[in-house]
């Protein structure tokens, strides 16, 4: 922003000759007040660009997975689940037991699509490498690198239909919690029984490298996976009072936040559906998660700087020249959302369960990379975070939107000895979680990239988006 600078020094000398030529009776009248104490404030609207951008994958960092495969207006989305298993460290087998079987189990809490649609699922051993729990992965990761895909551990695939909930099991609260419960087969049932030792997680890692989880017919139906473990059924006998007793039990190897779970995403032709998108992009942008599409929001941060610098120059009662510190009280840009939901359920077509992200992220272009892999939080000089919000308009009718207050980030930005001229902000879609403290403060803990699937489209800079500013003068 250094024409910042040259271009006040010009209106600094042009307004010195100007108060040379002025007549001391012109100022009569004027405020008593010091003009080297009173408090400018002032309001302006500088326009928004704003256009669809893309990347080719995303961090997996979800608690919850996708498993499936479905056809949307966003192209033909493919997910798998690859895991790790977490290590029950300590435990054993009691001396004598054997196994009698073991079975995959993998809860969903929800899906999307043709709930009566079947599809089959398959599984298989990662026989060719892990994961380290240290480490990040993108969910575009090449499956060949950890599974050969060679044989499977079921028994059979297992047919789903996920409305069906045949293997559903109720909770405490009553509810029934949708299940799959499939039978691994004897190869991998004698392989993995084999394993008894669990001293550490790595050492069992190198035993057991993890699980493969895919579907192989199918494109209506995308399930929300919650947890995913391994129940080994075993018995063993023991003698107590001179008589032999036998006891069953089973014990689960999870896959939880103690291991690393990684998403693997495919969008069919989704070049093509970007390049479709972009031919409306003078009216709507769009934001589809998990397919890592945003929109890309660009502030002309140099007019911006100019404008406000040049309101902080005025002229006192002695014909000297005052400049005053610039502040941003309040600077809103409001992101208006076009495709929310609110209809009759008789009335709703296939593709109103893609409905915007809950929460949306803005966040420098820059900074996105660094910001997920080391799972920062929001600050008002780098990301600032909106929930969905509603209100109604001047009819009365129901708008949905997300709004940002960036007035601490452009007081921070006009702070900055900068060449920018264009500030280049980047629409998220995220996944917040929250936690509440002993004193009943609840904050947020963490954001990830959104992992369920979303389509967010809102209306483009050419449509009605601007940057609203208040501003100061002390």
């Amino acid at each position: 922003m250094n024409r910042r600078f040259a271009l006040i020094g010009v209106l600094m000398a042009v307004a010195c000759c100007w108060t040379a030529c002025k007549d001391d009776v012109a100022n009569t009248g004027q405020s008593v007040l010091n003009k080297e104490d009173a408090i400018i404030v002032l309001a302006d609207t500088f326009p928004v660009f704003s256009g669809i951008d893309s990347c080719a994958a995303i961090i997996s960092q979800a608690d919850s997975f996708l498993l499936g495969e479905i056809e949307t207006d966003y192209g033909l989305l493919r997910a798998s689940i690859l895991t790790q298993l977490a290590c029950p460290e300590g435990f054993s087998y009691p001396a004598g037991a054997e196994v009698d079987s073991i079975c995959l189990f993998m809860y969903y809490s929800s899906w999307v699509g043709d709930s009566h649609s079947p599809f089959a699922i398959n599984a298989y051993m990662m026989d060719k490498g892990t994961f380290r729990y240290g480490n990040t992965y993108p969910t575009d990761l090449n499956i060949v690198d950890y599974c050969s895909r060679d044989h499977s551990i079921l028994t059979n695939r297992r047919i789903v239909v996920a409305s069906e909930k045949l293997d559903s099991i109720q909770n405490s609260k009553g509810s029934y919690v949708p299940m799959l419960r499939m039978r691994v087969n004897d190869d991998f049932m004698n392989y993995f029984w084999s394993i008894q030792s669990f001293d550490k997680q790595e050492a069992f890692n190198k035993k057991f490298n993890g699980l493969l989880l895919e579907t192989s017919f199918g494109s209506s139906t995308i399930l929300n996976i919650s947890d995913v473990a391994l129940g080994v059924y075993y018995h063993f006998s023991y003698s107590k009072s001179g008589r032999d007793t036998t006891v069953n039990d089973m014990k689960a190897f999870y896959a939880n936040s103690e291991v690393r779970t990684v998403n693997h995403l495919t969008y069919v032709d989704k070049a093509e559906w970007i390049e479709e998108m972009k031919k409306d992009s003078d009216t709507y942008n769009y934001i589809v998660a998990p397919a890592g599409v945003y929109t890309r929001l660009r502030f002309p941060m140099a007019d911006i700087a100019d404008s406000i610098y040049l309101k902080m120059i005025d002229i006192d009662d002695d014909g000297g020249i005052i400049v005053k510190r610039p502040y941003v009280n309040k600077a809103e840009v409001r992101v208006a959302v076009e495709n929310k939901y609110a209809g009759t359920e008789s009335k709703k077509t296939r593709n109103d369960w893609l409905q915007p992200a809950e929460y949306m992220l803005l966040i420098r272009e820059g900074s996105m990379s660094r910001f997920f892999s080391k799972r920062e939080l929001p600050t008002d000089t780098c990301a600032l975070l909106s929930a969905l919000t509603q209100g109604v308009d001047s009819l009365g009718n129901a708008i949905y939107y997300y709004t940002y207050d960036m007035s601490d980030f452009l007081t921070n930005q006009l702070r900055k000895e900068s060449n920018d001229s264009i500030l280049t902000m980047v629409l998220v879609p995220v996944t917040v979680s929250t936690s509440t403290s002993s004193s009943s403060v609840t904050s947020i803990s963490s954001v990830r990239q959104q992992q369920t699937i979303s389509a967010t489209q809102i209306r483009s800079a050419k449509n009605g988006m601007q940057l609203e500013i208040v501003f100061s003068g002390f």
